[in-house]
């Protein structure tokens, strides 16, 4: 398989620069001037591959290699290009254009699919400006609905609906969810944001299980007062239940029986935050998250369990806010093996593991079969400038993506 591994690492890297913060670090916010420019730059790359391209009423950009029977469901591949603040180069963008260089080298080595190969570029898989993740494969699976949708706000009160029109996205939110049987398969290749495979030194994770997050926002309302003032006895503070309950968030993960419940309390804010002033409110938010939906719901009940007893023994109010509940996902057996077969052909390694942290794939799942082949990256590290895979790495992806490609759409 010709892949251009030089190209596709220069490409990787004039991507990076479309950035409102300085190289090394990546940001590329939803709506924004240089999300914007960089849908210019990847709209004209698919072209340039002679690839259909069409973009849907919230951003998903869609590039279609037609087959010799375009009416049979469709490959589909990619992720996203959109970078929280202060990211890396590789999160995502690694399986946009690394699907895009699998198909060229497809193309160049004279392939003609049978079932046309889509490549789908999601609109903000990060949560950075509305606080939902996969916003994009949400819509498009149909877990999200339009109106819900269309209500969302980011933190400065403006409207999705708004900046997506006003990014050039035409068209109603209730145009997006795909229909039944569009797709035959969904591949998404990722670097693995985890140390395992670099350790092994294993080319190649085929995932077999998506784990899936729970998250929570919890309102403490305690009372307060003057530090001096307000003896110990008589305290309602806010911030003690807060610690309280970020322990417990803990605990319950510890104790779940299951090695995958992983619980993290991301946010802690208190007010009125002075040194005088005993803390009269806590707001927290907390992540949940588990291969398997009954531990992590076992693990949800203890949390709430001991919120209330938190509440009852330090006298304070407790109010538990769902931010959204997803259900794990399965990868398709026939397309984690055929990932490991395409591995095999290659000449690469393969391992068979976990995703631990949840992509477009894991909506995409409730669409079509569905797998992710993941790439190592140094020390496992993401989210943040020094993000990095090699070049042999990523072409190895991008290599057996297009083999697996060519099995899915011959």
């Amino acid at each position: 398989m010709n892949v251009d591994a030089a190209g596709l690492e220069r490409e990787i890297d004039e991507l990076a620069a479309i950035s409102s913060a300085p190289a090394p670090a990546v940001t590329r916010i939803l709506f924004s001037d240089e999300d914007i420019e960089a849908r210019a730059w990847l709209r004209a790359k698919f072209s340039a591959a002679g690839l259909s391209v069409r973009e849907d009423a919230v951003g998903n950009l869609f590039a279609r290699w037609p087959g010799s029977e375009p009416w049979l469901p469709a490959v589909a591949t990619g992720s996203h290009t959109d970078a929280i603040p202060n990211a890396g180069k590789f999160d995502g963008v690694a399986g946009v254009l690394g699907a895009l260089e699998a198909v060229r080298a497809l193309q160049r080595e004279g392939f003609r699919p049978r079932r046309s190969i889509e490549i789908i570029m999601f609109t903000a898989e990060e949560p950075t400006r509305f606080g939902l993740g996969c916003l994009g494969s949400r819509l498009l699976s149909g877990v999200l609905g339009a109106a819900e949708a269309a209500d969302l706000r980011d933190a400065e009160g403006r409207s999705f609906d708004g900046l997506r029109t006003g990014a050039g996205c035409s068209g109603s939110l209730d145009s997006v969810r795909l229909s039944a049987g569009c797709y035959r398969a969904f591949l998404e290749m990722h670097i693995e944001q985890g140390p395992l495979l670099e350790r092994a030194g294993i080319d190649i994770g085929a995932v077999e299980k998506i784990a899936a997050p729970a998250a929570f926002r919890v309102r403490i309302q305690g009372e307060g007062g003057h530090a001096g003032a307000l003896l110990m006895p008589a305290r309602r503070d806010a911030s003690l239940a807060a610690a309280e309950l970020a322990l417990a968030v803990e605990r319950a993960a510890l104790e779940s029986g299951s090695a995958d419940t992983v619980g993290t309390t991301g946010v802690f804010r208190i007010e009125p935050d002075a040194i005088n002033s005993v803390p009269a409110r806590a707001t927290l938010e907390i992540d949940l998250r588990d291969t398997n939906l009954a531990t992590r719901d076992r693990a949800e009940a203890t949390i709430r369990a001991a919120a209330d007893s938190i509440a009852e023994r330090r006298r304070v109010q407790i109010g538990i806010e769902v931010i959204n509940s997803d259900a794990p996902a399965n990868c398709d057996e026939e397309l984690v093996s055929m990932i490991c077969d395409s591995t095999a052909a290659t000449g690469c390694s393969v391992f068979r593991m976990i995703s631990r942290a949840y992509h477009d794939s894991l909506f995409m799942a409730r669409v079509c079969p569905t797998a992710m082949l993941f790439i190592p990256c140094r020390n496992g590290w993401s989210h943040r400038p020094d993000e990095f895979a090699s070049r042999e790495a990523v072409a190895k992806g991008a290599t057996v993506l297009a083999d697996a490609l060519r099995r899915l759409a011959a």
